[in-house]
């Protein structure tokens, strides 16, 4: 059976787990996933003007809250909706003087369309997931599957991110 190039970079892309990905941190050099092996880690993208930007606040919560249970809060700024700062740097200081941020945060990252961070193309194409606005979330598993999706309206504090966050934890 003949496949096309295209199909089999789509069944490499949906074999992929969430260990095989890097990001660049806001501080420079890189997040290596693999570093994360084991843990559930919650990929939130975020913008600095958004409706929604007080939800930084309880990410950085639910990260206090349950990192020393294996939990990873890893926001990802993304001027996708024209809504971010210019500069990483910006970001970080708009986080910390606002929001107190000690969480893993990436550099300023695309997280749709044909620009899109491969993660977030692995995430559309494993589960058809991609972010329609800031503040979305995708959860993954100690074996580095997506563990479910969320909205923007789906708030880090509310129980259903928190109870499926416990279910994964318990996996770990």
């Amino acid at each position: 059976m003949r496949h096309s190039f295209l199909t089999l970079l789509f069944l490499c892309l949906s074999a992929l787990p969430l260990h095989a990905f890097t990001f660049g941190n806001i501080d420079g050099g890189t997040h290596d996933l693999t570093a994360w092996k084991g843990k559930t880690v919650l990929v939130v993208n975020t913008a600095s003007k958004c409706g929604f930007t007080d939800q930084y606040g309880a990410l950085q919560t639910l990260y206090e809250r349950y990192r020393d249970q294996g939990l990873v809060v890893l926001a990802v700024p993304s001027g996708d909706f024209r809504q971010e700062l210019a500069t990483g740097e910006q970001v970080k200081e708009f986080c910390a003087l606002h929001f107190g941020l000690t969480l893993p945060m990436t550099d300023i990252t695309s997280v749709r369309g044909s620009d899109a961070h491969p993660f977030y193309k692995w995430v559309a194409e494993t589960t058809g997931f991609v972010p329609r606005w800031n503040f979305n979330k995708v959860l993954i598993g100690p074996d580095g599957e997506v563990a479910g999706t969320y909205g923007a309206t789906t708030k880090p504090l509310g129980r259903a991110l928190t109870k499926e966050i416990e279910t994964q934890l318990g996996r770990s």
